[in-house]
């Protein structure tokens, strides 16, 4: 248990809350910590068979907390990067969970929060949630979370949403591949447990195995991922401090367009 995570054990199936619903479980330098740690936990308890993550209140993660943007505006390239590669971490400590992963998707998801979602193995949103990766916006890319997007969505896909930066709904994340399903507001604990019903069924080292197997065939290993990360740690460095990036910034947390913004 933390200050901005929750962990909750229901059988063998463990949930695990982002618990900032004032700023829309927004990240900063604490939660990632915390979900990190958390994910580490639950990835060495033997009783847990599936995790399912989620967020408290109306949004699933809105991405970067204002305050942490704030204060990476003001750092230089290598706190950037430092920061950067602890994100990456909190990613690939998710992605490559020796356990099946549910995103129980119950709000709008931006930047980040996508990133959640596309390392999960399952993804179930509620029927009017948004996402957005408007990184573009702000002069940034979403660089950390991109071999994740790319994964889940395709290259075509992730280049018209990571050039756009535009928002789009539920049921364009499930046809792009984003979300498996996309259940009624209603609904949407019962589509999650019957996914964990049956997941419950598989043999917990076959499902590890066929995990990594398809994630290996795709390409895809921690080492891989890893290398891919600190080159990527680099870009978004190099992007925050750049004159695009700090006026992006600013002017975001200015409440303002920037300059190159046209209607």
């Amino acid at each position: 248990m933390s200050d901005t995570v929750l962990l909750a054990r229901s059988g063998s199936a463990a949930r695990i809350t982002l618990d900032r619903s004032r700023v829309h479980n927004a990240f900063d330098d604490a939660l990632i910590a915390e979900l990190t740690a958390v994910l580490e936990a639950v990835a060495r308890d033997d009783g847990v068979r599936v995790v399912v993550l989620t967020g408290n209140g109306a949004s699933f993660s809105a991405g970067a907390d204002l305050h942490w943007m704030r204060g990476m505006a003001a750092a230089d390239a290598e706190a950037n990067r430092a920061d950067s590669l602890r994100l990456a971490k909190l990613m690939r400590t998710l992605n490559f969970l020796p356990k099946p992963t549910i995103a129980r998707v119950n709000g709008a998801a931006y930047g980040g929060g996508v990133g959640l979602v596309a390392c999960c193995d399952i993804a179930i949103g509620v029927e009017g949630a948004k996402f957005a990766l408007s990184e573009v916006k702000l002069g940034l890319v979403p660089a950390v979370i991109s071999p994740y997007v790319v994964a889940a969505i395709g290259a075509r896909h992730a280049r018209r949403l990571f050039l756009s930066g535009e928002v789009f709904e539920a049921e364009h994340a499930a046809r792009i591949g984003l979300l498996h399903e996309v259940a009624p507001a209603g609904g949407l604990d019962a589509a999650v447990d019957r996914v964990v019903h049956f997941l419950a069924k598989g043999g917990p080292v076959a499902q590890r195995e066929a995990k990594q197997l398809a994630q290996r065939m795709a390409g895809m290993t921690p080492e891989s991922a890893e290398r891919v990360d600190a080159e990527n740690a680099g870009l978004i460095a190099r992007l925050r401090v750049s004159s695009e990036g700090q006026q992006g910034l600013s002017a975001f947390l200015d409440k303002r367009a920037p300059t190159w913004s046209k209607e």
